[in-house]
């Protein structure tokens, strides 16, 4: 194991590369399908990431793009990076809601204790404290495809989120409202830093659609000015990865044939955890290192800016999703960041993604119809239906 909790590409590492290569000799359906994820929502980032991606880490001008899992995980436990700067995860949250100085942009004890907190609030307790908001929604939802009716998975995962989110803030919001705001807030956020041409006046635009998003945001919560930060947060993160993440999984299990593996508790973890690798939901995490650091060979200087690409460094391209031969853990967890920088919601997101592979896996539903979401700040689905092909 090399010295980041990172195995060592020559061996680990390049051992599941030579299976994936065995197992992987084309793109499959799965794979295909959201490919056009990212080729309809986000052309241009997705280009980017496709032409630079064979370099551990390249450098343009002072932006750094980090690839490959080493760097990846160096760059997150040991570069100094800066929480206040713009054209980061912290800036696009502080744009998102309009507010700051929870988690993403907090420095020293401040951060390690909003950590905890989080932890806390997504850990164990907290999972078991909302699955049955959730699996109400799943078994409500899912039940007319037993009739042959088709379900917009979607739907169900803009109701799943927003509930969940409701439940876990004890606020009273209608599901999908909080869905939709909290939503409306990570794409006007996120729009300023992706990459691609931006017509005159549009930084002025989109600025102030941002802040009445936030303001939005803030005032459909209802909650007092003290909470706004913590709350808003927590709505437009745990929100817009959930949007991200369940409908494509699902779609992957559908058209790769694995819902076998989903309707079996002893598989269906490795499964959660492989679907969640090749869809990786927030592809890139932008930062901004504060002080010098060397990533794989490359310098990186004070005020460099850093892509870190997650999809690359957890390895998504391949090998196929296959819970019998796993990428290492260490590898495919990297979707989730590492050490002080890894998500605290990732208990949350495994919990509820097992849930709905188990709750749609007896009926072997077929994906119907796909929709690409043009607009979302992550890569996702706006509509997906399904409908049962067994029962």
């Amino acid at each position: 194991m090399a010295e980041s909790g990172v195995p060592n590409q020559g061996q680990d590492l390049g051992q599941s590369q030579h299976r994936g290569q065995r197992r992987d000799s084309g793109l499959g359906r799965g794979r295909r399908r959201d490919r056009r994820v990212y080729l309809v929502s986000h052309p241009v980032l997705f280009a980017l990431l496709a032409a630079t991606r064979r370099a551990p880490v390249r450098r343009f001008g002072r932006t750094v793009l980090v690839h490959a899992p080493e760097p990846y995980a160096d760059a997150l436990r040991r570069v100094p990076l800066d929480r206040l700067a713009e054209g980061t995860t912290a800036g696009a949250a502080r744009r998102a809601t309009g507010t700051g100085g929870f988690l993403f942009d907090e420095n020293g004890s401040g951060h390690r204790q909003a950590r905890r907190d989080t932890a806390a609030v997504f850990g164990s307790d907290g999972v078991s404290r909302l699955r049955p908001v959730w699996l109400e929604v799943l078994r409500r939802r899912f039940a007319p495809l037993a009739d042959g009716a088709e379900v917009d998975v979607v739907d169900v995962v803009a109701e799943l989120s927003g509930a969940s989110t409701a439940a876990l803030l004890a606020v009273t919001v209608a599901a999908h409202s909080l869905t939709a705001a909290a939503r409306a807030a990570a794409t006007t956020a996120a729009r300023s830093h992706l990459p691609g041409l931006r017509w005159p006046g549009g930084a002025r635009r989109d600025g102030a659609a941002t802040a009445r998003a936030a303001t939005a945001l803030v005032e459909l919560l209802g909650v007092p000015a003290g909470d706004a930060a913590r709350a808003s947060m927590l709505a437009v993160a745990s929100i817009n990865t959930t949007m991200a993440a369940i409908p494509r999984a699902v779609a992957w299990c559908a058209d790769d044939g694995l819902w076998p593996a989903a309707d079996a508790a002893g598989s269906r973890a490795a499964l959660v955890s492989e679907l969640l690798r090749v869809t990786a939901p927030s592809p890139v995490l932008p930062r901004v290192a504060a002080g010098a650091a060397e990533l794989a060979g490359t310098r990186v200087r004070a005020g460099d800016r850093l892509l870190l690409v997650a999809r690359h460094a957890a390895r998504a391209g391949a090998p196929r999703p296959d819970p019998a031969d796993p990428v290492p853990a260490a590898v495919g967890q990297l979707v989730f960041g590492t050490g002080a920088h890894r998500c605290p919601g990732a208990r949350l997101a495994q919990a509820q993604l097992d849930d709905v592979l188990a709750e749609l896996a007896p009926y072997r539903p077929v994906v119907t119809g796909a929709r690409v979401d043009r607009l979302s700040a992550l890569p996702g689905w706006a509509r997906l239906t399904l409908r049962a092909a067994a029962r």
